[in-house]
């Protein structure tokens, strides 16, 4: 099986590689693709399926050579104008695409998927499979089961986004203002310092006020769960931190219950890993989900301001769990399908 790798020098890119080798994907021939600009960078990579344990080095090759190639499945992350022209044209010649960018989430004719929530609505004649934002994803994982037990009415969130969900000039700025490097010449990511600051403006500001991330996480939760009465609304934030988003979630459920239930139901849903002992200090933080690529769980406990209200705290891999183990799960739905 052949498998391009669109976007495969940028951060997601090469995160989807590691992702792949990790999980032993099924592939012959893997395809390092990039910018005309990045055509011909050379990258190291070990994957079992072709070299065993050791590394080898492949050329990263334009997205119309990889078409030539003619492969199998191509996993998309190099932003919406790329997936807007590319993503068809592959789609149109055999290859599924999974696409990592915000163009396609939304459109009623493509599927957004994670595959412990809505795995079951792929199908076979799927060509062009969305995944969603990163915010999104662990906070639906983590939100899944609840939902189908009872049933969210509204869903109130705050996220704490590390700065490589802007990709190296996050990290490079984050990086630049630690070490008191003026960065002259560099374009910041930020439009303000984001070492020792918390920046409440993630993506562009819309007409109604809020953020295109703030209402990719409303839009995006009514279709995953295929719910559009759900009532949500989100302040997305951007912290001085790498390696892992962290979200503060208030849900309100149309069921009564008793919090060992809702304990109980996270304990069971997959891909959540339970971490709730305040008594020892054991709640999730970004540093120790890093490199990981379950959503972990806690601070959970009954909103006695609201009825049948709780409050989480949810953490993830914003890289791994929230883009590349996403892009590589669907991968696997569908060779199932196959």
């Amino acid at each position: 099986m052949k498998v391009a790798v669109v976007g495969a020098t940028g951060l997601v890119g090469r995160k989807m590689i590691e992702v792949l080798a990790e999980r032993s994907f099924p592939l012959d021939t893997l395809i390092p693709v990039a910018s005309e600009r990045s055509a011909g960078t050379e990258i190291t990579v070990k994957l079992p399926a072709i070299s065993g344990t050791a590394d080898y080095t492949l050329k990263v090759i334009t997205l119309q050579e990889a078409l030539e190639l003619k492969p199998d499945i191509a996993l998309f992350s190099a932003g919406a104008s790329i997936s807007r022209e590319w993503a068809p044209r592959f789609a149109a010649d055999g290859c599924r695409v999974i696409d990592n960018s915000s163009y396609w989430r939304m459109d009623p004719s493509i599927k957004l998927i994670v595959p412990e929530v809505n795995g079951g609505e792929l199908t076979s004649s799927d060509m062009i499979i969305a995944n969603p934002n990163c915010s999104t994803i662990q906070m639906v994982v983590a939100l899944a089961r609840l939902h189908e037990k009872l049933k969210i009415k509204r869903i109130v969130v705050s996220t704490y986004q590390s700065v490589t969900g802007s990709g190296q000039k996050g990290i490079a700025q984050l990086e630049r203002e630690r070490h008191s490097d003026t960065g002259v010449g560099i374009s910041p990511a930020y439009p303000h310092p984001i070492d020792k600051n918390i920046i409440p403006h993630i993506d562009s500001f819309t007409e109604n006020g809020y953020t295109k991330e703030e209402m990719k996480m409303v839009n995006e939760t009514r279709k995953i769960f295929g719910d559009p009465s759900i009532a949500v609304t989100a302040t997305t934030v951007r912290v001085p931190v790498e390696g892992g988003h962290s979200e503060s979630v208030n849900v309100t459920f149309e069921k009564g219950f008793e919090m060992e239930q809702i304990f109980e139901i996270l304990r069971e849903t997959p891909g959540v890993v339970l971490q709730d002992d305040p008594q020892h200090n054991l709640y999730p933080m970004p540093l120790y989900a890093y490199g990981r690529d379950e959503v972990f769980a806690g601070r959970v406990r009954r909103d006695f301001s609201a009825e049948n209200s709780i409050n989480m705290w949810i953490v993830a891999d914003n890289l791994r769990r929230g883009a590349a183990t996403n892009a590589v799960m669907v991968a696997e739905e569908l060779l199932r399908l196959s």
